[in-house]
């Protein structure tokens, strides 16, 4: 099979396309033919290491000192399963299937085996591979914080999401809604088609100091791209108010359970998957660039098979 190599850590450069053996599930495993998969900002983050201080550290200590321990990176994937492990209960050759492979990585190849039980779970029947790939990053991770701000427990909840164009920012807006909650927005004026194509009428524009001169009160403050002023964040909050962010220690867990409701709110026409650029598995290199460079609108898809059978 083809797969896309990261040797060390660097600039796009380093990533190379290689032909490896194909993977052989175990008797609890799926093989999945992975027709697309995302760059996202972890991507590149972890390709060329783009972190400071102690966290680079337990980058390293995480995920290889020298090199990627697991040189094929890449841990979002949608796809069809080829074949099933003797165990295997819950899929059956050719469910079309996303997921997130998470610190297993992975997923820039042509091929995955992953176990039933693992983060993974019939794709939303209405969508492209494209579209189930573009929708699990953010999407997890959006719901992960915003449930960690307590955004379930109690209605009208008022919520300002900094960030709103990136791919977790983009989710966060779609799953606050899900919630009937009170959203404010912040992103630069290059995000106003994008809010309003998502329906998120109250958007700050930073660029124009809007953020800066905002005083109203929030029940959550979600930092979804991790650049924002934590004490003017801080500072938005109710008394039992409480502010989320992408950049720390606190990692985003993932699980079925919320891929299930990112397929449910797909299917009902309640989620769009905001998929900015499509760039094919030999463009991987300006695909990382094109990521690298910020100011993307949702989510850079890479696709990998040929065959795509979805709609």
């Amino acid at each position: 099979m083809k797969a896309i190599i990261c040797p060390k850590y660097g600039p796009p450069e380093v990533l190379k396309i290689s032909t490896l053996a194909k993977p052989i599930p175990k008797k609890n495993e799926v093989l999945v033919k992975i027709m697309a998969t995302t760059v996202n900002s972890a991507d590149v983050r972890i390709r060329g290491l783009k972190v400071d201080g102690l966290m680079k550290l337990v980058m390293r200590l995480v995920l290889g000192f020298n090199k990627p321990r697991k040189p094929i990176l890449g841990t979002v994937f949608s796809g069809i399963i080829e074949h099933i492990g003797t165990n295997v209960s819950d899929f059956k050759v050719g469910d079309n299937v996303f997921g997130m492979t998470g610190l297993m990585f992975g997923t820039n190849a042509e091929y995955i085996a992953i176990s039933e039980k693992d983060n993974i779970t019939l794709a939303p029947m209405n969508a492209t591979h494209e579209e189930s790939a573009a929708i699990v990053f953010g999407g997890q991770s959006a719901i992960y914080f915003l449930e960690k701000g307590g955004i379930a427990k109690k209605p009208n909840v008022k919520v300002l999401i900094y960030g709103t164009t990136g791919s977790v920012g983009a989710a966060a807006v779609q799953i606050a809604k899900s919630h009937n909650a009170h959203i404010t927005a912040v992103c630069s004026t290059r995000g106003s088609k994008l809010m309003e194509r998502l329906g998120i009428t109250n958007v700050l524009f930073y660029d124009q100091g809007q953020f800066e001169e905002h005083r109203s009160k929030y029940d959550i403050v979600f930092d979804a791209v991790g650049k924002a002023s934590k004490k003017q964040c801080k500072s938005l909050l109710k008394e039992d108010g409480v502010f989320k962010t992408v950049e720390g220690l606190e990692v985003a867990s993932e699980s079925k359970r919320q891929l299930e409701i990112l397929r449910e709110l797909f299917e009902n026409g309640c989620y769009d998957a905001t998929i900015d650029k499509v760039f094919p598995m030999d463009q991987v290199v300006a695909a990382h660039h094109y990521v690298d460079q910020g100011g993307k609108k949702g989510n850079v898809v890479l696709t990998i098979g040929t065959n795509d059978t979805n709609p």
